[in-house]
């Protein structure tokens, strides 16, 4: 009878235990949390632009994934679905939360085939559709840091995170830890290639998703906004 008493309460020690010791190991990584970086700041707005709705979204105030589909949208329906299913379904309904596919003047029946191609599989409340002129697009453009330049169409296959100040977020350090070790040359990741579902997956994924931890620290008064790697960035900038 005592033995069954003795089994009973350390079971219930155990029970009880377990939890604490999990949010233990869980409170360190809050500390090591750090935000998402900001590559470039300052990218230019599209009050100028035309949507193919009534309601206009700007950069400003939203958290914002940019693409950009240039005079034949629909060459680049794998882009923007493979961005469909792998971000916009995982976060669409999030606080602010835009996606934004950009295409030139001209463009809007082509353009219109891609969101009814969209609308097949679901709603598009957090995805609006834009046109510019080439001018337009371009000036756009060269307002972002990328490794890589639009086509001859005005299209790209690369996507930008930016932030509600208008500023693009990503990677000023992209190595891997191995690569540290054997000190590899610093290189970032400023943008993402929607071709590759890996990158899709396994990096915009995780960084999107740190944004709004970022964000949501700020509402609970938690952020430290001088955790921000100003110096890296300011060494970035000399470089472009």
């Amino acid at each position: 009878m005592k033995k069954e008493f003795i089994r009973k309460w350390f079971i219930l020690g155990v029970l009880f235990l377990l939890p604490v010791i999990f949010l233990l190991f869980l409170y360190p990584s809050t500390h090591n949390y750090e935000p998402l970086d900001i590559v470039k700041t300052n990218v230019n707005d599209i009050d100028d632009f035309s949507f193919l709705d009534s309601e206009k979204k700007l950069l400003k105030d939203n958290i914002t994934i940019l693409s950009f589909l240039g005079n034949d949208p629909m060459n680049n329906i794998t882009t923007v679905l493979n961005l469909k299913e792998l971000i916009y379904d995982k976060f669409k309904g999030f606080k602010n939360f835009q996606i934004l596919s950009l295409a030139t003047s001209g463009s809007e029946e082509n353009l219109e085939k891609v969101r009814s191609e969209l609308y097949k599989s679901d709603e598009l409340k957090y995805w609006k559709f834009v046109t510019g002129s080439t001018e337009q697009i371009k000036m756009l453009y060269n307002s972002l840091l990328s490794k890589n330049k639009l086509d001859s169409t005005l299209s790209s296959s690369q996507v930008f995170i930016i932030d509600k100040l208008n500023n693009q977020r990503g990677r000023i350090d992209d190595r891997s830890g191995d690569e540290v070790e054997q000190n590899v040359q610093l290189y970032g990741l400023y943008s993402y290639n929607c071709i590759k579902v890996s990158e899709m997956k396994n990096k915009m994924g995780d960084d999107v998703r740190i944004l709004f931890t970022e964000y949501r620290q700020k509402r609970k008064g938690k952020f430290d906004s001088n955790n921000r790697r100003i110096k890296n960035l300011e060494n970035l900038e000399t470089k472009k």
